[in-house]
């Protein structure tokens, strides 16, 4: 499965960008998307490129739902790894 994940560009020179997602920074390319995009715009990010900017708005909603989403998963692999050191076989392991 392939993920497209919001990002903050932080700076940029030229074609590249380095863009912050949870802390997380990595250098893009902004070869596919418009000369319009720069510092403080969000653009959607696959595979090193970006593809799209992104409104404000739009970007921290889609973050906060995979904030969410990232802790709902911990969560339940948290309770499984207590299930299996309990000696219950969960749903998945079953």
């Amino acid at each position: 499965m392939c993920l497209a994940v919001p990002s903050l560009i932080i700076s940029k020179k030229d074609q590249i960008a380095t863009v912050d997602v949870f802390g997380a920074r990595k250098d893009i390319s902004l070869a596919l998307v418009s000369d319009d995009i720069g510092v403080g715009d969000y653009v959607l990010v696959h595979a090193g490129f970006a593809i799209q900017k992104l409104s404000r708005e739009e970007s921290l909603d889609t973050l906060q739902l995979l904030k969410e989403l990232t802790e709902v998963m911990q969560d339940a692999d948290n309770k499984a790894a207590r299930d299996m050191s309990n000696g219950r076989a969960t749903e998945a392991g079953a």
